[in-house]
């Protein structure tokens, strides 16, 4: 949000020292810290068997876990006298009435003991004696032993500090997406009155959540409970951070960037709050003055503490996007596709389908949305979609996947719903990942100017089949860091090591391009990339409505602003990633809220308990789902879920996978729907909103269907499929769901 003139002074200045450097800096960091962590007990294991087989002597006893230190120096006495010490102990056993019991009362057992004792002095001496010539014979055990034992040591404190890291992380991230104004929203602030209207909005929010998190501080201190370091480090940080979120908010409204538009209405800039702060609003006002709970938003905030492998997880996902969006692997598997030249809704189902395995692979729908949207969205349109078309396939392109191996959003179900099990829900989602794509072709070819369209097999064939050797190399780098793992860390790639391998295997492929020094793609150094079209760059010009030779320009390999080294990329991406760890995940914190005081209020107690037919069952729960979707992200919504919904549920005889399923889908369906639609306003962010207005004013003056398309296509596309994923397993007893 900020100009460059802003930048040059003040907190402007500030703002950008602490944004590109500093936060960024120290959260790269702490993501590499993470990566250690979550594949350090599998390296330090190798580690500890490549010791043994290097240091290891099995003629001599001698084994490497007895040397990771320095033998210590015996204190007994080698040569004691054995006929006092045996008196001495003859002494104290006739004072001790249980000595017969064990056995220990004649003169000849405790003279064995002695002897034993002495013995024992005896191989401690010469086994310290012979590791420490062990060690002086192998010099290099001393410097592989450091190694090792410094290893194990940082990824030992990381085990034992997660929640700290997670939340210093959260933290840092939370004051960037602040100060840039990055938090997400029904729309982005653009007037003088927006940024007021939002100020005002993030100053009762954030004081609230300071109030909050004190008065939960001083209840733990008051009840006199034994508070751990740990604990109180994390409550003082999260004090600290709703008070500086405080006073940059109140800086923020009486500073107005220098950008933004006179006038403005009321109504706009209620919808320039971020969502956060709506939710902290209503809970901390909820909380605090109608049901006498003011710590209550601070102990729902604990619900990170609680899952923070899993939201470390997620900001490693989060990493990972970014580092995808640095690389031109999206453009590079489309160029097999270009040559073909498809109908636009043809292309976009095979995008789609192509979508929901990199959307599996980084977490969640949203974070593929940001990281791919704006290339899909381009992509789509320059084949000759409907902009509206192309915004609605950008919305939608992370939503498919979800279902997937290895969505962490399943590994977080399983993980709190012992009735289900990953492989149990990724078998099933693979039947609801066929229904919903197969529903968007039909729905999509049904609105369709022209339904199939194809270019000649023989121009196509030889130009795809050479986009297809260019995809050859980063197949290999895949394959290179699995085999690493699945055979030097003896593990595979699953739902639970995905996390950590994804940022790696992306590291490689961004390290790769750059020692190659192919160009970065546009839309990671904040352009259209124009390449993904066959157009022209005069066509390209008119459709964007921007000059030749701006398109020219971008399009240029040569172009200094696409030279990006392989530091820079990486800073690139810890850049970005720090803004949507900032905005995603504190939405998430304040989501739990939300159902932490869904909770209280008891509104699922309203659910009937004496329903006679499982169909109404089944559409409260559908109904539920879709509103839950509407106004809260996946992981908080899956956490209320599984506290209150699915019991219910189990009850009636609702087997819990199929729920899960029910509640997977109509999550989806939910964050395409209005109010929030929040796949849309990632979207948003990702395209940009110039570009989303663009599309708007083109179809002002057509029908209903056309000006709405973006928000009809998803709705159409999934409402269909939850019906058939609700309804039809139940009826027929697919999938042998019901006995």
């Amino acid at each position: 949000m900020e100009t460059n003139q802003e930048k040059k002074s003040g907190l402007g200045f500030i703002s950008h020292i602490w944004n590109e450097w500093i936060a960024t800096f120290v959260i790269l960091s702490l993501l590499l810290l993470t990566l250690i962590i979550g594949t350090g007990e599998m390296i330090h294991g190798q580690m500890l068997r490549l010791g043994e087989n290097l240091y290891g002597d099995p003629k001599t006893g001698m084994q490497y876990s007895f040397l990771r230190a320095e033998p210590e120096t015996p204190t007994c006495d080698r040569n004691p006298n054995v006929d006092a010490l045996v008196q001495q102990q003859m002494q104290s056993n006739a004072k001790d009435e249980f000595a017969d019991i064990f056995g220990t009362s004649s003169q000849e057992d405790v003279r064995k003991s002695v002897l034993a004792g002495k013995k024992l002095c005896e191989d401690k001496y010469a086994f310290h004696d012979t590791a420490t010539k062990y060690l002086d014979d192998h010099p290099s055990i001393r410097p592989y032993r450091t190694m090792e034992t410094t290893f194990f040591g940082i990824f030992q404190f990381g085990s034992d500090n997660k929640a700290i890291l997670l939340i210093l992380m959260v933290v840092l991230a939370a004051i960037t997406t602040t100060l840039k104004i990055h938090h997400i929203g029904l729309r982005s602030p653009s007037t003088r009155l927006d940024y007021r209207v939002y100020a005002v909005a993030m100053t009762a929010a954030n004081a609230l959540l300071t109030s909050s998190a004190i008065s939960q501080y001083q209840s733990v201190v008051r009840s006199g409970v034994p508070m751990t370091t740990e604990m109180s480090v994390i409550y003082w940080l999260w004090m600290i951070l709703f008070s500086v979120l405080t006073l940059i908010s109140i800086y923020q409204f009486f500073i107005v960037p220098k950008s933004a538009k006179t006038g403005g209405n009321i109504g706009l800039s209620l919808l320039s709050v971020p969502l956060y702060a709506f939710m902290a609003i209503i809970t901390g006002v909820a909380f605090t003055f109608f049901m006498d709970y003011p710590m209550g938003q601070g102990i729902y905030l604990g619900q990170l503490v609680e899952f923070s492998s899993i939201f470390l997880n997620l900001a490693l996902f989060i990493w990972a996007g970014m580092l995808l969006k640095q690389t031109r692997i999206v453009d590079v598997f489309l160029n097999i596709l270009r040559p073909w030249n498809l109908a636009p809704e043809t292309l976009t189902w095979i995008i789609l389908i192509g979508a929901a395995l990199p959307t599996a692979y980084t977490g969640a729908s949203g974070i593929f949305v940001i990281a791919a949207g704006a290339i899909i969205y381009k992509e789509v349109w320059n084949a000759g979609g409907r902009r509206q078309f192309a915004l609605a396939t950008a919305a939608m392109s992370g939503s498919l996947g979800v279902v997937l191996r290895p969505c962490l959003l399943i590994v977080v179900v399983a993980s709190l719903n012992k009735e289900v099990t990953t492989d149990l829900l990724y078998h099933y989602g693979l039947y609801v990942f066929l229904i919903t794509s197969t529903m968007f072709l039909l729905v999509s070819l049904f609105f369709a100017e022209q339904k199939f369209r194809i270019a000649s097999p023989a121009e196509a064939l030889p130009r795809s089949a050479k986009a297809l050797l260019s995809v050859i190399p980063y197949v290999i780098v895949f394959l290179l860091v699995w085999m690493f793992y699945k055979y030097a860390l003896n593990t595979n790639m699953n739902e639970f090591t995905a996390p950590v391998m994804m940022p790696i295997i992306l590291l490689i492929m961004v390290l790769y391009e750059k020692l190659r020094h192919q160009p970065a793609p546009l839309a990671a150094v904040g352009h259209w990339d124009s390449t993904l079209a066959e157009n022209t760059p005069e066509q390209i010009a008119n459709q964007a409505h921007v000059s030749t030779e701006k398109v020219a320009r971008d399009d240029n390999p040569n172009n200094p602003e696409r030279q990006v080294s392989f530091w820079k990329a990486i800073h690139l991406s810890a850049s970005e990633t720090v803004g949507h760890i900032g905005a995603l995940v504190i939405l998430m914190a304040l989501s739990v809220s939300v159902g932490g005081f869904l909770e209280r209020i008891e509104i699922m107690e309203l659910f009937p308990t004496d329903i006679s037919s499982i169909y109404i069952v089944i559409t409260l729960i559908v109904a539920l789902m879709i509103f839950v979707g509407m106004i809260m992200d996946p992981f908080g919504a899956v956490i209320l879920i599984s506290a209150t919904v699915a019991p219910v549920a189990y009850k009636y005889g609702i087997d819990p996978v199929h729920f899960w399923m029910i509640t997977l889908i109509g999550f989806e369906l939910g964050y395409v729907s209005p109010p929030v639609a929040l796949n849309h306003l990632l979207a948003r962010q990702s395209i940009g909103d110039e570009e989303v207005a663009a599309a708007d004013a083109e179809v002002r003056h057509m029908s209903f269907y056309y000006r709405y398309e973006r928000w009809i296509l998803p709705l159409i596309v999934m409402f269909p499929a939850m019906l058939i994923i609700a309804y039809v397993p139940y009826m027929f007893k697919l999938f042998g769901w019901y006995q």
